[in-house]
């Protein structure tokens, strides 16, 4: 496993959040880099640092009110969501005359999932999301290496193609059998198994709960509560259609994604850059890395896709501060305007549209439209969203989800 640290932009985000809330807390998918981000802030040796995946750690906090009221300066507490009976003495904390601690607690679910800190702590938390690593950070040389492998640092890091598939299929393994159940999922691990392979086949496809039902021998109503939970893990996006009063039938049926490229290629039989190379699927592969990119980038306020059953549709359409900024994927060497892009700047009132595609040259398609290059950072100016050093991190008080809402950035899709 190579040893060196990859700078993580996230970490002044972090910074300046401590400065302002008292309570933050970074939430992603497990092995994406919360622990070691959070020990070059507090080490793990440290009274200040909580591991409660730590026998130790747990038993500190058995009275957790004595364990954390004398505590100064940063005090982070990993994997909470194993102890939400934690959040209601954080507000407590929180709520003193004189702070003398900040919290930061670090959590492998979305905060819907950790409602408690949604009651208890409003207003006085604030939410990072930390994804796994970005071009921005790995470096654009190492671009598809990292479309290829994900974004999981255990995985984009290891030494060999082979000990990346090794740690992937661990990544699964755990994940299917001890964090899915330890959020309610008892369909039992084969049957889980069979449901992440799948939905890895739907990548990039709207989603058919039907199919997926009949396929499963489950109800409808349960394969929606297990999507939603596999996307409040961080591990699967539904992506919302945009749908307005337009004279065309829209498609209003959400798409699904697999979120790290590198589970996504694992769970197809495609680990390699020659395997994907030569697979049936590698443009839905690079939709929805492009997907993923552009959203961490852009940190949009809302995000959709958009399709008509006519033909015409937009990959993403970010939506931020009144701005409708669309985004198209093309795994083409050269990207010329087409009459789906037209129709999508015409019908949605868009205030702009780029096109990622794998070159190296951002140029002008028309006044409108921008052809721009996959290792660039995406223009978060233009889609009103954050500077460029938020690139892997998204903060704001709860996480972006998707659904119905009114104008902002858009992204557009791949094809």
């Amino acid at each position: 496993m190579a040893s060196h640290l990859v700078p993580r932009a996230a970490l002044n985000l972090v910074t300046r959040a401590l400065r302002r809330s008292p309570v933050v807390a970074i939430v992603g998918p497990r092995q994406c880099g919360k622990t070691t981000l959070a020990r070059q802030l507090v080490s793990a040796g440290s009274p200040n640092y909580f591991d409660l995946e730590d026998p130790v750690g747990l038993a500190r906090l058995d009275q957790s009110l004595t364990a954390l009221r004398d505590l100064a300066g940063t005090v982070v507490i990993d994997e909470v969501q194993r102890r939400p009976d934690l959040f209601p003495v954080l507000r407590v904390l929180a709520d003193r005359d004189d702070v003398p601690a900040r919290f930061l607690v670090l959590g492998s679910a979305g905060p819907d999932l950790l409602r408690q800190s949604a009651e208890s702590l409003a207003g006085r938390i604030e939410y990072i999301e930390l994804t796994g690593f970005q071009v921005a950070e790995v470096g654009s040389a190492e671009m598809d290496r990292l479309w290829v492998r994900g974004g999981f640092p255990r995985s984009f890091l290891a030494d060999t193609d082979a000990d990346s598939a090794a740690w992937r299929k661990a990544f699964i393994r755990t994940f299917v059998e001890r964090d899915l159940p330890q959020f309610g999922a008892d369909l039992g691990a084969p049957a889980l198994h069979r449901f992440l392979a799948m939905l890895a086949h739907c990548h990039g496809q709207i989603l058919n709960v039907a199919e997926l039902s009949t396929a499963l021998s489950i109800a409808q109503a349960t394969v929606r509560r297990y999507l939603d939970l596999l996307e409040h893990l961080f591990l699967v996006r539904q992506l919302r259609p945009w749908h307005e009063n337009l004279r065309k039938r829209q498609v209003k049926r959400p798409k699904i994604y697999l979120r790290d490229s590198g589970v996504y290629h694992h769970l197809i039989g495609a680990g390699t850059m020659d395997a994907l190379q030569m697979h049936p699927r590698i443009g839905a592969s690079w939709e929805g890395w492009v997907i993923e990119k552009v959203i961490a980038e852009a940190a949009p306020d809302e995000v959709y896709f958009w399709a008509t059953h006519n033909g015409a549709e937009l990959e993403l359409l970010l939506m931020t501060g009144g701005r409708r900024v669309g985004v198209g994927v093309k795994r083409v060497d050269a990207p010329r305007r087409t009459r789906s892009m037209a129709v999508a700047l015409d019908d949605l009132r868009l205030d702009g549209l780029y096109v990622v595609y794998p070159g190296d040259v951002r140029y002008d398609i028309d006044d409108r439209i921008a052809a721009l290059p996959a290792s660039a950072p995406f223009p978060a100016s233009d889609a009103g969203g954050p500077p460029p050093d938020r690139c892997g991190a998204v903060s704001r008080p709860t996480r972006c989800r998707g659904g119905r809402g009114r104008a902002g950035p858009t992204p557009s899709r791949t094809r």
